[in-house]
């Protein structure tokens, strides 16, 4: 169906607006921006090229310090750098060579208008852990509240606004809108990474993520291996690495993604 004229002119208006909103940012959206997501397509390593494309979507509105709001579903677009299957040394005291998968988002896309962005990951989860986190979960026998527990161990019931930690501290809020909290500092969650996420002075989008969330959740062997926030020549490329399996980044997996500076 085509479109009329007046809709045509109100879509080139908003991505207009749009475009005019982020403007004033540098890259146009400014570091420490959150943006929890899904993954729209598998990838697997060893089979994707470099320059095959990866999508993903937001899954919670994303608030901006000017007042625009990125909605939910704004799609992602970005490519994958490099990918090398695992395969198996049989030499007595081998170490194993890891199989890669390295991926860079490139792109927002939102109201027909399409935006650079450099992002590095905090956390990534499994499409298995990331359901388990959207669904009600009963704590124990006498608990009727449908608490939803979060990656990262932090939990809300539909009873309160708060979310807490395990400790029972309000760490974030939950709203018509989505979860939101200041993000915590705190080590990758994986024995096999030294990567470490740093705290934000703003409240930033989490979704189905702790403000902990830190590393991998629920891929078993799979580890950051850099979350492409390293400040050299490969930022905003993230590579996920095993030594034991093939590396497999499948549809529906989530990401709780930063927005770094160039």
């Amino acid at each position: 169906m085509l479109l009329s004229s007046p809709t045509r002119s109100g879509l080139l208006a908003s991505a207009c607006l749009l475009a005019a909103a982020l403007s004033g940012f540098a890259q146009p959206f400014p570091p420490s921006t959150t943006l929890p997501v899904v993954f729209t397509t598998s990838v697997t390593a060893g089979q994707a090229r470099p320059g095959d494309p990866v999508r993903a979507k937001t899954i919670e509105a994303v608030f901006l310090p000017n007042g625009h709001v990125l909605p939910i579903g704004t799609s992602l677009t970005g490519h994958v750098v490099a990918s090398a299957p695992f395969a198996f040394d049989p030499t007595p005291y081998a170490v194993q060579k890891p199989s890669v998968l390295s991926v860079r988002f490139d792109n927002i896309a939102e109201a027909g208008t399409t935006l650079p962005v450099t992002l590095a990951i905090r956390a990534l989860a499994g499409p298995v852990a990331s359901h388990e986190a959207e669904i009600p979960h009963n704590l124990d026998e006498i608990d009727w509240s449908n608490t939803h527990v979060l990656l990262g161990g932090d939990s809300i019931s539909p009873l309160e606004k708060t979310v807490l930690s395990p400790t029972g501290a309000i760490v974030g809020y939950n709203r018509k809108q989505g979860v939101f909290a200041h993000l915590l500092a705190a080590p990758s969650i994986n024995s096999n990474s030294d990567l470490h996420c740093d705290a934000t002075a703003t409240e930033q989008s989490v979704g189905i993520f702790s403000p902990n969330a830190c590393g991998v959740y629920g891929l078993n062997t799979v580890s950051l291996a850099n979350n492409g926030n390293d400040g050299g020549n490969e930022n905003g490329v993230f590579v996920l690495e095993s030594r034991q399996q093939r590396v497999q980044l499948y549809a529906g997996t989530t990401a709780l993604l930063e927005v770094i500076s160039h």
